[in-house]
């Protein structure tokens, strides 16, 4: 999962029904190449590196279930598109849940973007403090009282690092770094290739004989969810869109893209090293290899690039919450912006389980997101009572599965958080 495209645009406080300020309603602009070109970099995310783990947790059979969930979600961004495509003054997200249930339906979805977007920002630091602990291990300092060494260093440096980028209130600058997630995740799997065909890593891993493991498939599932949940983004590309007539197909070709993507690092990583690899793939690489630099470094670089455009939108719904508050000055608002940062950071050293922590947001908050809102403010827009009996055949089974995944995936994922924890004290 990526959040290359702003997630709020400058409509965003544009209820359903009101027409945007300065420009008429079809406004869209892009290319069908370019919106699918954004619409791939919206889906190609840092969840790469987590896909050997989840098929290892899963088993071989579990990529039926890979390939099921990108079909789901695909379905999905169509019933967002289609909610677009009833109401020209829909512009994001929350638009469309305030057109299918008012303000608590856009008070609902805001919270299950926010509160996914925080803990996928809380991701971005746990990943690079555990590369980048691969990188330099050892590392250590001393500042006083106040001592900090290996991944703690390291996500207090990224912290910093990041922190001045969230200060800003235009992201066009950061929109332009972060296109190239494409090419990123292209060549993190390219450079894993080489790494095991020509720097001697091999695919000799020993993985387990049982094809589909029950134990292990609830975080598998919600590992594969998380990789999807993009959906805050479809209303920004199809309104953007110069001919809306074509999001199905690009929608279409951004999934079949990603989903062969995803795959190929899910198969050519547990080839690798069977049961034995880890939430993240470049953890297992060897790191004096330049194959294996190129991957940890190109992994260390994205979520940098992508942080504030995770955690600014945040931000900015604060800022709007409170605006006799946050708004007197721009000190006050770098303050809250700080601050947020800071509470990332230390949720990130308190709970610096990858792995665990996605699957988390894959079962809890992606499956809410881009499963079970889509199919409700649907039926709500557009009324049981229309729907053909294949749509309401597929929209049941989606409900079903989705509940599913979101029961048995945050148990699990909650209990393994727990369980790792209590070994840590």
């Amino acid at each position: 999962m990526s959040y290359d495209v702003p997630l709020l645009g400058t409509q965003q406080a544009t209820g359903p029904g009101k027409a945007p300020q300065g420009g008429a309603l079809d406004d869209g602009n892009a290319s069908f190449v370019r919106t699918c070109l954004n619409g791939t970099n919206a889906l190609a995310g840092v969840g790469l590196l987590s896909m050997p783990y989840a098929l290892a947790e899963g088993g071989w059979l579990s990529l039926a279930l890979l390939a099921a969930v990108a079909a789901t979600c695909w379905y999905t961004g169509l019933l967002l598109g289609r909610c677009m495509a009833a109401d020209q003054a829909i512009r994001t997200y929350p638009d469309i849940g305030e057109r299918a249930f008012g303000r608590p339906g856009r008070l609902v979805v805001s919270a299950f973007m926010y509160a996914e977007l925080y803990l996928v920002a809380i991701g971005f630091l746990i990943l690079d403090g555990d590369n980048l602990d691969k990188l330099f291990p050892g590392a250590s300092l001393r500042l006083g009282p106040v001592s900090l060494a290996g991944k703690q260093l390291f996500v207090v440096l990224v912290a910093l690092m990041v922190a001045p980028t969230t200060w800003l209130r235009s992201l066009g600058v950061l929109a332009y770094v972060s296109a190239a997630g494409v090419f990123a995740s292209v060549a993190i799997v390219l450079s894993v290739l080489w790494a095991a065909a020509v720097d001697g890593v091999g695919f000799s891993g020993r993985a387990t004989t049982v094809p589909l493991q029950l134990t292990g498939l609830p975080t598998a599932l919600g590992l594969y969810t998380f990789c999807y949940c993009t959906h805050a983004v479809f209303p920004t590309l199809y309104t953007s869109m110069k001919q809306k007539s074509q999001f199905p197909k690009m929608l279409a070709i951004c999934f079949v893209l990603c989903t062969l993507n995803y795959g190929s690092m899910a198969v050519l990583g547990y080839l690798m090293y069977g049961d034995s690899v880890q939430s993240q793939l470049t953890l297992n690489l060897p790191a004096a290899k330049l194959s294996s630099r190129i991957a940890i470094y190109t992994t260390v670089v994205m979520p940098l690039s992508k942080y504030a455009l995770v955690v600014t939108p945040i931000a900015a719904a604060i800022e709007e919450r409170f605006p006799g508050v946050v708004g007197e000055g721009a000190a006050v608002s770098v303050a809250a912006r700080t601050l947020l940062v800071l509470s990332t950071v230390v949720v990130a050293i308190a709970l610096p389980f990858f792995g665990y922590l996605m699957a988390l947001v894959g079962s809890l908050l992606s499956v809410c997101a881009c499963m079970l809102l889509p199919c409700l403010c649907y039926v709500r827009i557009f009324g049981a009572t229309s729907l053909t009996a294949l749509e309401t055949a597929a929209i049941m089974g989606i409900l079903m599965l989705g509940l599913l995944v979101a029961i048995t995936g945050t148990y699990s994922s909650l209990m393994q958080i727990i369980h790792e924890l209590q070994v840590a004290v």
